[in-house]
């Protein structure tokens, strides 16, 4: 292990000791937080992928009417 890592290391453990119960129990509801809206990303990301599926394999296979019937049943008016 580097002297580099092991120092950084040494100061995480530091740092660790000198936090209250308090700044750990806030640092861990933050940290839930962000998992959190990583997974909504992660969620959306893979619904718009799925979208994007649903519209390039009829597009490659030239099937205009299934582009079409897919565009128009997820079209909503504004």
């Amino acid at each position: 292990m580097s002297d580099a890592v092991r120092n950084q290391g040494g100061r995480f453990l530091k740092r660790l000791r000198d936090a209250s119960e308090d700044d750990l129990k806030r640092r861990v509801e933050e940290l839930e937080a962000e998992v959190q809206e990583c997974r909504r990303l992660n969620r959306r990301l893979a619904e718009l992928m799925d979208v994007v599926e649903e519209l390039l394999v009829p597009l490659a296979q030239r099937d205009e009417a299934a582009v079409r019937a897919y565009l128009d049943s997820h079209r909503t008016p504004l």
